[in-house]
């Protein structure tokens, strides 16, 4: 009888191979995760070891005082609430203008535009975002604050009955008030939202579009019903993104915000310090531990107040960004 051919079994080698490459790839993407999550800690870690000594020598209740006098080590006494005052109306107040505009634009480029100008439009609000800081406190100190002094002046005339418009601890002539502040801030964080709005915008499934046309939607119709809803996240993740930056900046802030010294009023037309601005503005007194752990403990609130933005930022989108 025939005898059947032996055939020889593939060796292991490529399945072996191909396991231990995901293996590999597994971990070093868990390590690169790891590392992130632990850098963070330690930051938070350092921050907090480096401010507690501060904060038990401060003879001023931490988050209700006014004060920040650190000049006698042996007399400290500091607080954040003008800090955080400054921070959040300054942020808020950014966000509140530049969101509106951002999604105006990133609509008009991706429904509106015609391409050759779509595309040209994109690159100069993107090349906002490469502008140095100081350019932008340059030009809200010298070009904004006089210009947007009339309106500070007759929104505080008209509408000083509501807290936010009532007269502040700085004069407004000559606009170096949490307002222009928060123009400027504004400015600043377009691009990021308009950018992850476009590409949001961008996403939408086609289906979508064409079914609401289908039904006889217009143009508006169309983008109400199924860009904006689509997108929402990711408007909100950009959102949140700027916010950050808001937060988070130093030199136009603090070219542009007066200095003030009464307590602020939780006035748009208040002057002062935000978080960031404070510590910048201080750099040269960090020669001793105790003065210097006074603004790590505001750093470490500000890092803080970041985390908890982001956290507020995920549940509003549903924990998810379409896209």
């Amino acid at each position: 009888m025939p005898t059947e051919p032996k055939i020889d079994k593939a060796p292991d080698g490529g399945r072996t191979g191909r396991l231990n490459a995901e293996t590999i790839f597994r971990w070093t993407a868990t390590a690169a995760g790891a590392t992130i999550v632990a850098a963070i800690a330690l930051i938070a870690l350092f921050l907090l070891i480096r401010a507690v000594p501060s904060l038990m020598a401060n003879n001023a209740n931490f988050f209700t005082s006014t004060e920040f006098s650190t000049g006698d080590a042996n007399n400290l006494r500091f607080g954040i609430r003008d800090l955080f005052m400054v921070t959040v109306l300054s942020s808020v107040f950014a966000l509140i203008v530049a969101v509106p505009i951002g999604v105006g634009i990133a609509l008009f480029l991706t429904h509106y535009a015609p391409s050759r100008l779509g595309k040209p439009f994109t690159m100069l609000i993107d090349l906002l975002a490469a502008v140095p800081s100081i350019v932008f406190g340059l030009w809200g100190f010298l070009v904004l604050a006089p210009q947007i002094s009339p309106v500070q002046n007759f929104l505080n005339e008209n509408l000083s009955w509501f807290f936010l418009f009532a007269d502040g601890n700085v004069s407004i002539a000559g606009g170096g008030t949490i307002f222009t502040a928060g123009v400027v801030l504004a400015v600043m964080i377009l691009p990021i939202i308009t950018s992850v709005a476009r590409e949001v915008f961008a996403l939408t499934p086609r289906a979508h579009i064409e079914a609401a046309q289908a039904l006889g939607a217009t143009k508006w119709e169309v983008v109400r019903m199924t860009v904006l809803p689509y997108g929402r996240s990711g408007v909100i993740a950009g959102s949140m993104l700027g916010l950050g930056r808001a937060l988070g900046e130093t030199i136009a802030v603090l070219v542009v915000l007066r200095t003030a010294s009464n307590a602020g009023t939780w006035s748009l037309f208040d002057g002062g310090y935000t978080f960031a601005s404070k510590i910048a503005s201080a750099a040269s007194e960090f020669s001793s531990p105790l003065p210097t752990g006074a603004y790590i403990a505001a750093g470490f609130v500000l890092f803080a107040l970041t985390f908890i933005v982001n956290a507020l930022a995920r549940l509003a989108s549903g924990g998810k960004v379409n896209g």
